[in-house]
């Protein structure tokens, strides 16, 4: 909360800096794009260079792999060294693979684990560093229904989203004595890129899969950035391990 105990609900991150991960497309853009308007400065972290497109006044995009130690410690030096301090980090960068466990190989295995679960224990362990210094701080996981839910040919993707499920909860219970929030969002079908490297139209495919969903139609990406916006505000600041659905009643339908 700000000095005065309360906060403002126009410019919620007013004089907070975020680290948002996988950033250049989908609900990572989003998430930045949200997040700076309502006030906050952010480095954005992309694995290509279209993330530089989203360099201006307030925004420090980087180049790195979350996948690499050396990539979670350049983000949060960037933060602290361009903006002073940090405050908030989104855990959003993610792969899936549509491969049958029987036709996996370790490698496929192992890249998205590394992505979905690894990048996100490796940003949030060097993002508690200076949160832990200023016992302040949130940290929020975009995971997926996946994480309740599967079906055949994602047993990497579902595997790799109940790891960072349980990840943000037993993260949440070590954290939140040093006065760090940490939450999680079960983002159900977004239309986003993540589906690209496996379908000819991506969007259109989670398009068409999210209409499975009761709410009868897939999120869009700014959908999803407004819970992780809200799970990282001082509006949630009784919101403690939490993994918020916003899968249009996926996880509680039965399929």
């Amino acid at each position: 909360m700000s000095e005065s105990g309360s906060f403002s609900r126009a410019m919620p991150f007013a004089g907070r800096v975020a680290i948002v991960t996988g950033a250049a497309s989908g609900i990572g853009l989003a998430t930045v794009g949200l997040l700076h308007r309502q006030g906050a400065r952010i480095v954005a972290v992309g694995r290509g260079e279209n993330v530089n497109a989203l360099a201006r006044e307030g925004i420090v995009p980087v180049v790195a792999d979350v996948t690499q130690e050396a990539s979670a410690e350049l983000a949060v030096r960037t933060a602290t060294e361009q903006f002073g301090r940090l405050d908030v980090l989104i855990n959003n960068a993610g792969i899936i693979i549509n491969q049958p466990v029987a036709e996996m190989t370790l490698r496929e295995w192992n890249q998205v684990m590394a992505v979905n679960a690894t990048g996100a224990f490796l940003f949030s362990r060097e993002a508690m560093r200076p949160m832990m210094a200023a016992k302040s701080g949130a940290i929020v996981n975009i995971g997926s229904y996946a994480c309740y839910q599967s079906f055949p040919g994602i047993a990497a993707y579902a595997a790799s989203k109940g790891a960072l499920a349980q990840l943000t909860r037993t993260l949440a219970l070590e954290a939140i004595a040093h006065g760090i929030r940490v939450n999680a969002v079960g983002s159900g079908e977004a239309v986003t890129n993540i589906t690209n490297t496996i379908q000819p139209d991506g969007q259109a495919y989670l398009a068409e899969h999210g209409r499975k969903a009761p709410v009868g139609r897939a999120a869009h990406p700014d959908e999803i950035a407004e819970v992780a916006a809200f799970l990282a505000s001082d509006r949630a600041s009784y919101i403690v391990g939490a993994v918020v659905m916003a899968d249009g009643g996926m996880s509680v339908a039965i399929q």
